[in-house]
Protein backbone atom coordinates (compact mmCIF):
# COMPACT_ATOMS: atom_id res chain seq x y z
CA UNK A 1 0.00 0.00 0.00
CA UNK A 2 1.17 3.46 -0.85
CA UNK A 3 0.23 6.85 0.86
CA UNK A 4 1.31 9.75 -0.95
CA UNK A 5 1.35 12.69 0.88
CA UNK A 6 0.76 16.56 -1.24
CA UNK A 7 2.87 19.43 -0.21
CA UNK A 8 3.17 22.95 -1.05
CA UNK A 9 4.93 26.08 -0.16
CA UNK A 10 3.85 27.42 3.67
CA UNK A 11 2.38 23.97 4.81
CA UNK A 12 2.42 22.86 8.62
CA UNK A 13 4.75 20.91 9.52
CA UNK A 14 2.80 18.80 12.10
CA UNK A 15 -0.35 18.20 9.69
CA UNK A 16 2.13 16.19 7.79
CA UNK A 17 4.51 14.39 9.93
CA UNK A 18 2.04 13.99 12.75
CA UNK A 19 0.10 11.38 10.60
CA UNK A 20 3.43 10.15 8.51
CA UNK A 21 5.01 9.54 11.89
CA UNK A 22 1.94 7.17 12.67
CA UNK A 23 1.93 5.59 9.39
CA UNK A 24 5.74 5.12 9.22
CA UNK A 25 5.36 3.33 12.42
CA UNK A 26 3.68 0.44 10.04
CA UNK A 27 7.14 -0.21 8.40
CA UNK A 28 6.72 -2.14 5.24
CA UNK A 29 3.03 -2.65 5.17
CA UNK A 30 2.99 1.09 3.93
CA UNK A 31 5.20 3.06 1.20
CA UNK A 32 5.34 6.55 2.22
CA UNK A 33 5.90 9.27 -1.06
CA UNK A 34 6.51 13.03 -1.42
CA UNK A 35 4.17 14.71 -3.83
CA UNK A 36 4.30 18.91 -4.89
CA UNK A 37 3.58 20.36 -7.96
CA UNK A 38 7.31 19.52 -8.69
CA UNK A 39 9.72 17.60 -7.34
CA UNK A 40 12.00 19.12 -4.87
CA UNK A 41 12.34 21.24 -1.93
CA UNK A 42 9.14 22.47 -0.53
CA UNK A 43 9.46 24.76 2.39
CA UNK A 44 7.13 24.48 5.43
CA UNK A 45 5.26 27.80 7.08
CA UNK A 46 7.81 27.49 9.77
CA UNK A 47 11.06 26.91 7.23
CA UNK A 48 12.48 23.45 7.58
CA UNK A 49 12.11 22.04 3.44
CA UNK A 50 10.11 18.66 2.70
CA UNK A 51 11.82 17.40 -0.40
CA UNK A 52 8.82 16.30 -2.73
CA UNK A 53 9.92 12.97 -4.74
CA UNK A 54 7.33 13.15 -7.39
CA UNK A 55 5.62 16.18 -9.18
CA UNK A 56 2.68 15.68 -10.24
CA UNK A 57 3.29 14.70 -13.80
CA UNK A 58 5.10 11.79 -12.54
CA UNK A 59 3.52 10.96 -9.10
CA UNK A 60 2.95 6.54 -9.08
CA UNK A 61 -0.57 5.23 -8.32
CA UNK A 62 -1.78 6.04 -4.24
CA UNK A 63 -3.85 4.28 -2.21
CA UNK A 64 -4.14 6.52 0.44
CA UNK A 65 -3.67 10.50 -0.05
CA UNK A 66 -2.71 12.82 2.97
CA UNK A 67 -2.79 16.79 2.49
CA UNK A 68 -1.87 18.92 4.83
CA UNK A 69 -3.12 22.91 5.96
CA UNK A 70 -1.08 25.26 6.78
CA UNK A 71 -1.26 29.56 5.97
CA UNK A 72 0.19 28.27 2.25
CA UNK A 73 -3.26 26.80 1.78
CA UNK A 74 -4.61 30.42 1.17
CA UNK A 75 -2.85 31.10 -2.32
CA UNK A 76 -3.53 26.97 -3.25
CA UNK A 77 -7.07 27.96 -3.49
CA UNK A 78 -6.45 29.57 -6.77
CA UNK A 79 -4.08 26.93 -7.91
CA UNK A 80 -5.46 24.71 -10.39
CA UNK A 81 -2.98 22.59 -11.72
CA UNK A 82 -2.96 21.35 -7.28
CA UNK A 83 -6.80 21.32 -7.43
CA UNK A 84 -6.87 19.19 -10.68
CA UNK A 85 -4.37 16.92 -9.51
CA UNK A 86 -6.97 16.12 -6.33
CA UNK A 87 -9.94 15.85 -8.86
CA UNK A 88 -7.95 13.42 -10.88
CA UNK A 89 -6.43 11.13 -7.80
CA UNK A 90 -8.63 11.60 -4.83
CA UNK A 91 -11.46 9.74 -6.66
CA UNK A 92 -9.50 7.00 -7.12
CA UNK A 93 -7.63 6.66 -3.72
CA UNK A 94 -8.99 4.33 -0.89
CA UNK A 95 -8.48 7.27 1.69
CA UNK A 96 -8.10 10.69 1.33
CA UNK A 97 -7.26 12.48 4.53
CA UNK A 98 -6.82 15.92 5.16
CA UNK A 99 -5.79 17.83 8.31
CA UNK A 100 -6.51 21.69 9.23
CA UNK A 101 -7.26 23.30 5.69
CA UNK A 102 -6.20 20.90 3.92
CA UNK A 103 -10.02 20.03 3.78
CA UNK A 104 -10.54 23.88 2.30
CA UNK A 105 -8.44 22.47 -0.66
CA UNK A 106 -11.06 18.94 -0.72
CA UNK A 107 -14.02 21.36 -0.61
CA UNK A 108 -12.66 24.29 -3.40
CA UNK A 109 -12.26 21.09 -6.01
CA UNK A 110 -15.80 19.83 -5.56
CA UNK A 111 -14.32 16.42 -3.34
CA UNK A 112 -16.26 17.11 -0.67
CA UNK A 113 -19.79 18.02 -1.92
CA UNK A 114 -22.44 16.01 -0.37
CA UNK A 115 -20.46 15.07 2.54
CA UNK A 116 -19.42 15.52 6.38
CA UNK A 117 -16.17 17.62 7.02
CA UNK A 118 -14.33 19.48 9.22
CA UNK A 119 -11.95 21.94 9.65
CA UNK A 120 -9.34 23.81 11.52
CA UNK A 121 -11.63 25.40 14.48
CA UNK A 122 -9.56 28.86 14.58
CA UNK A 123 -10.33 29.27 10.74
CA UNK A 124 -12.80 27.12 9.91
CA UNK A 125 -14.92 29.71 8.04
CA UNK A 126 -11.67 29.56 5.39
CA UNK A 127 -13.23 25.86 4.56
CA UNK A 128 -16.69 26.84 4.67
CA UNK A 129 -16.34 29.02 2.50
CA UNK A 130 -14.69 27.08 -0.04
CA UNK A 131 -18.27 24.55 0.02
CA UNK A 132 -21.69 25.34 0.04
CA UNK A 133 -22.70 21.77 -0.48
CA UNK A 134 -20.32 20.48 2.59
CA UNK A 135 -22.24 19.30 5.64
CA UNK A 136 -19.63 21.14 7.70
CA UNK A 137 -19.55 20.01 11.18
CA UNK A 138 -18.06 22.53 13.99
CA UNK A 139 -17.59 20.49 16.73
CA UNK A 140 -15.63 17.38 15.87
CA UNK A 141 -12.23 16.41 15.72
CA UNK A 142 -12.33 14.55 12.82
CA UNK A 143 -14.91 13.51 10.23
CA UNK A 144 -14.53 9.88 8.74
CA UNK A 145 -17.25 9.96 5.97
CA UNK A 146 -16.08 6.84 3.94
CA UNK A 147 -13.28 7.72 1.39
CA UNK A 148 -12.62 11.35 2.65
CA UNK A 149 -11.52 11.98 6.02
CA UNK A 150 -10.75 15.71 7.41
CA UNK A 151 -9.79 16.02 10.43
CA UNK A 152 -9.41 19.52 13.07
CA UNK A 153 -6.31 21.55 13.26
CA UNK A 154 -2.97 20.47 13.00
CA UNK A 155 -2.38 18.12 16.03
CA UNK A 156 -5.66 16.44 15.43
CA UNK A 157 -4.36 15.00 12.20
CA UNK A 158 -2.24 12.19 13.88
CA UNK A 159 -5.63 11.21 15.99
CA UNK A 160 -7.22 11.05 12.79
CA UNK A 161 -4.24 9.10 11.11
CA UNK A 162 -4.03 6.14 13.92
CA UNK A 163 -8.60 5.96 13.10
CA UNK A 164 -7.61 5.16 9.77
CA UNK A 165 -4.87 3.18 10.52
CA UNK A 166 -7.57 1.22 12.60
CA UNK A 167 -9.83 0.77 9.71
CA UNK A 168 -7.78 0.28 7.46
CA UNK A 169 -4.77 -2.27 9.42
CA UNK A 170 -7.18 -3.15 11.91
CA UNK A 171 -7.46 -2.38 15.80
CA UNK A 172 -4.45 -4.31 17.01
CA UNK A 173 -1.87 -2.51 14.67
CA UNK A 174 -3.56 0.98 15.65
CA UNK A 175 -2.54 0.34 19.32
CA UNK A 176 0.87 -0.77 19.00
CA UNK A 177 1.42 2.34 16.61
CA UNK A 178 0.44 4.07 19.49
CA UNK A 179 2.37 2.28 22.24
CA UNK A 180 5.49 2.39 20.26
CA UNK A 181 5.14 6.64 19.34
CA UNK A 182 4.14 7.40 22.76
CA UNK A 183 0.63 8.80 22.02
CA UNK A 184 -1.61 9.21 24.00
CA UNK A 185 -4.66 8.81 21.09
CA UNK A 186 -7.41 10.99 21.43
CA UNK A 187 -10.04 8.13 20.51
CA UNK A 188 -13.30 10.10 20.09
CA UNK A 189 -13.91 11.97 16.92
CA UNK A 190 -17.05 13.40 18.09
CA UNK A 191 -15.15 14.88 20.96
CA UNK A 192 -13.36 18.56 20.36
CA UNK A 193 -12.03 20.33 23.20
CA UNK A 194 -11.25 23.35 20.67
CA UNK A 195 -14.46 23.77 19.14
CA UNK A 196 -15.04 27.11 21.14
CA UNK A 197 -12.32 28.60 19.62
CA UNK A 198 -14.77 28.86 16.75
CA UNK A 199 -13.29 31.15 13.89
CA UNK A 200 -11.40 33.49 16.75
CA UNK A 201 -8.06 32.97 14.46
CA UNK A 202 -4.91 34.02 15.92
CA UNK A 203 -1.38 32.97 15.83
CA UNK A 204 0.66 32.68 18.23
CA UNK A 205 3.17 36.54 18.78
Amino acid sequence: MRLGTVFYHDFELLDAYGPLEMFGALGDKIELVTIAQEAGPVSSSVGPKTLADYGFDDAPALDLILIPGGIGTIPELKNEALLNFLRQRCPQSQVTMSVCTGSALLAKAGLLDGLAATSNKMFFELARSQGDNVEWRESARWVDAGQYVTSSGVSAGTDMALAVIERVFGAELAEQVMNYTEYQWHRHADDDPFAQFLNQGVTPS
